[in-house]
């Protein structure tokens, strides 16, 4: 697919070369196919003119002055538009002669300057001749005579420096001309290595773009390596989805049921535990409790001694007498309930391993990517096939399209282009150097003028003396006027055939950087080449009639040079759309039609997945009847939290004794101080030991830790196994029923990725081919080369400054040779001149 869109690029190429230069855009998703190769291009279509550029903007600036209307594009457009000459009236028609006018109008500026030349080319030869016809006849200045006067010096002064002045001028006009004339010769020669550049990125291009289409069509790997990657793995990829979705009802039902497992195992411990705990607390209080009582009956028989009765114990012994029944205990463990009968139901129970089943459930959940990769073997085989295919068949139409022939065609055409363009250099280079040599021959005749006014100059300057007489000047001044009457003489002869000159190169190189240059330059030059019917009055738009055969195309020269400067690709910048749409060539539904149809039946059956069979709902139930909701929490509770004696012994001992001293000494006294020895032994013995001993307190604290467990399972344990049942009951209907909805949507989901990856590759296809394929920037180039470069600024700008400098110096050639004839009355040695009588001057 890639490939026939490298083709068609191939195929464009064939009318049209460019330069590559892509840059990169990584595709969007997650393929990544690199970068189109691109070598690099040589030509630099700039370029800087150097020192000499301070020239090229004095002479834009004097244009300016000439020519500041702007590019006359409607006027353009009318006059080529506009047939003249068919017929004798057509140039009398008052649209015509309007469009005259306009066209005067904007050339006013160079049609009054190119007068003003003409009237130059015309009068001076003529004044001049006039001028040596009268010097003949002793008139203008001819007369070897000079007559005294007062400020003659300061005259003489005046014309030298006003000559020197002028000379001067003329100098830097001819130099200017000169650097102008050597640097277009430069240029001249140097343009063969920029286009020998041109030739090469051309060639590099042609050799390239194979490459580049190569690239594009090896990149189909890279997505079919991806789709295979995930047809593979379409247990973990396809299958996880399907077991994610599912998971959402099916995990939480089993993790109920493995948390109900966890209940009955917890419970069984603590029914254990409480069993356990509860005989370990009884031994303790049952002990205490014999103790306590054998210690009240023989404290009572004491109370009953005759020496009880006596006056002075009768009231004490009654308060001893009735404190005994505080000696007792308080927490009474031998009265609980027993949980024998729940254990034994909840052992019944936990004979069948509920978490087990749980677990196999668990794996049968979990196998649904191996159930999904078993059930699709066939379906992915197939698939893989038609990927497969769909390679070969890039390949094979790849063979089938001559791109070789085109290149092997375009390349020589190319390569004769440039063996064209070499055996002519030479010619051009030969008729260079003769136009080298005609301008040089002009700015010599403008130097040596300029020769004979500053040799004139300098002799007359240094061999005037001014206390000599006009007809005893010296040799050296007689010289210097003669060289300035010299070049008097060459001015006249050479001025107007430099004026021809200069009005020529004004007319034509001014009219070139106005009318082509500068609106080439801002881009109006292609807004006028791209007016309808203007080039071809059957075709609206030329550039299209030409390559497509249908000028209702909007392509355009601007749009096209833009993109190409741009570095675009060749098919987006001449729409080649139009005669090869890559959008339809590359539809994705053509190469994933069978991919995605193949997905689409996909079947995959759930149904062999078992969360938690009949065995496991009945176990549960059975749990929930175990009878642990009706233990008596509350009485175990109360136990627990009872002290151990209902009064503190130490407290009774004390008091016991304290009431025995206050009874007469004797034996009833010993006696009570006996059984307070007794009882502090007992709590030192037994009570301590229930409070304090490791054994009796963690009984105490397991037993309290098991019933408040106890509680919390039983407390609505048959609803909340009835919960989990239809928890595990509906998780099992939406895999059996409803688990082919979830799977026709992540197979979908499933299809739109394997999908995805082609449109990606498409996409970059797309995107390579309209930015980074053949991007035609050597186009842009060659005609920058040619028109930007070479016309513009190697030949326009260094013509329009040499006559510039050549028009300078022959303007000033006119005060000039004003000045010398003036200034040569001064240096030469006169026939004549004014005698003066001494007595007359007296009288």
């Amino acid at each position: 697919m890639a490939v026939e869109l490298c083709l068609l690029l191939l195929l464009f190429c064939g009318s049209t070369i460019s330069e590559v230069q892509p840059i990169y855009k990584p595709p969007p998703g997650t393929l990544d196919f690199g970068f189109v190769p691109a070598k690099t291009y040589d030509t630099g279509a700039y370029h800087e003119p150097g020192p000499i550029g301070i020239l090229f903007k004095v002479v834009h600036a004097f244009l300016y002055l000439v020519q500041p209307n702007p590019f006359p594009q409607d006027l353009i457009r009318k006059l080529a538009q506009q047939k003249f000459g068919n017929t004798q009236g057509d140039y009398q028609k008052p649209e015509n002669v309007v469009l005259t006018l306009q066209a005067i109008y904007y050339e006013i500026g160079f049609i009054v300057s190119a007068a003003l030349g003409l009237l130059f080319i015309l009068l001076l030869p003529l004044v001049g001749l006039c001028f040596c016809m009268c010097r003949c006849c002793d008139n203008c200045g001819g007369e070897m005579h000079q007559r005294q006067k007062k400020n003659a010096d300061c005259q003489r002064s005046c014309f030298a420096t006003f000559l020197f002045v002028a000379s001067l001028i003329i100098s830097v006009g001819v130099l200017c001309a000169y650097a102008a004339n050597q640097h277009l010769t430069s240029q001249v020669r140097g343009a063969k290595k920029l286009v020998n550049s041109n030739f090469k990125d051309l060639k590099v291009f042609l050799n390239d773009t194979p490459a580049q289409i190569d690239y594009l069509v090896s990149q189909y790997n890279t997505t079919k390596d991806k789709a295979l990657s995930d047809l593979n793995n379409v247990g973990p990829l396809l299958g996880s989805r399907v077991q994610e979705q599912l998971g959402k009802e099916v995990r939480p039902a089993l993790d109920a049921a493995l948390t109900m497992a966890g209940a009955i195992r917890e419970t069984k411990e603590a029914l254990e535990n409480v069993s356990v705990s509860v005989e370990v607390l009884q031994e303790g209080t049952e002990r205490l409790h014999a103790n306590l009582t054998d210690v009240k009956m023989h404290l009572s028989n004491t109370l009953n001694d005759s020496a009880c009765a006596a006056a002075q114990a009768a009231s004490t012994c009654n308060i001893i007498r009735n404190s005994l029944n505080q000696l007792n205990i308080n927490a009474n463990f031998s009265g609980l309930p027993g949980v024998s009968s729940q254990l034994a139901k909840v052992n019944d129970v936990l004979k069948i391993d509920l978490s087990s089943l749980v677990q196999k459930g668990y794996a049968a959940f979990n196998d649904t990517p191996d159930l999904v990769v078993n059930q699709t073997k066939n379906i992915l085989s197939d698939i893989k096939n038609v990927l497969e295919s769909i390679g070969s068949n890039i390949s094979n139409f790849t063979k089938t399209l001559p791109v070789q022939k085109i290149i092997a065609d375009l390349t020589i055409y190319l390569t004769q282009s440039e063996a064209y363009v070499q055996d002519y250099f030479p010619v051009v280079e030969q008729y260079d150097f003769y136009r080298w040599l005609g301008c040089l021959i002009l700015c010599c005749m403008v130097v040596l003028i300029v020769i004979f006014y500053y040799l004139g100059l300098l002799c007359g300057t240094c061999g005037y003396d001014k206390h000599a007489s006009p007809t005893t000047r010296g040799c050296i001044s007689n010289t210097g006027g003669n060289f300035l009457m010299a070049g008097v003489g060459f001015s006249f002869l050479f001025s107007w055939v430099l004026m021809i000159v200069v009005v020529l190169t004004f007319v034509t190189g001014g009219n070139i950087e106005k009318l082509v240059c500068e609106p080439f330059e801002d881009k109006t030059l292609f807004k006028v080449l791209d007016t309808p019917y203007l080039l071809n009055q059957h075709w609206k738009n030329y550039l299209s009639g030409i390559l497509f055969k249908n000028p209702n195309i909007n392509l355009t020269f601007e749009k096209v040079y833009s993109d190409c400067k741009e570095n675009k690709g060749i098919y987006t910048s001449l729409h080649l759309e139009h005669l090869f749409n890559i959008n339809e060539f590359l539809n994705i539904s053509m190469y994933t039609e069978d991919v995605a149809l193949r997905i689409e039946h996909i079947q995959i059956n759930l149904s062999k997945i078992i969360l938690l069979d009949e065995i496991g709902k009945e176990n549960l139930l059975n749990f929930s009847s175990s009878g642990i909701e009706g233990i008596n929490f509350g009485a175990y509770l109360t136990e627990i939290n009872k002290s151990v004696t209902k009064v503190d012994l130490l407290s009774f001992a004390n008091d016991l004794e304290a009431r025995a001293d206050q009874l007469p000494k004797g034996a009833l006294e010993n006696a009570l101080k006996g059984h307070a020895n007794n009882i502090r032994m007992i709590h030192s013995q037994q009570v301590v030991p229930l409070e304090q001993a490791m054994k009796y307190v963690k009984a105490r604290s397991t037993l309290n830790q098991s019933i408040r467990l106890l509680k919390r399972t039983s407390s609505e344990l048959m609803v909340k196994v009835k919960n989990v049942i239809s928890a595990v009951n509906a998780a099992q209907l939406l895999i059996n029923n409803n688990a082919s909805l979830v799977i026709v949507q992540e197979t979908k989901k499933y299809m739109d990725t394997i999908v995805g990856y082609f449109e990606q590759y498409i996409e970059w296809v797309k995107e390579s081919i309209a930015m980074e394929v053949a991007a035609c920037k050597p186009i842009a180039n060659v005609i920058d080369t040619a028109v930007d470069i070479f016309l513009c600024s190697y030949v326009t700008d260094s013509v329009n400054t040499f006559w510039f400098g050549l028009g300078g110096s022959s303007i000033f050639l006119i005060p000039a040779i004003i000045f010398a004839v003036k200034l040569s009355k001064y240096y030469r040695r006169m026939d004549t001149e004014d005698v003066y009588d001494d007595s007359v001057e007296q009288w």
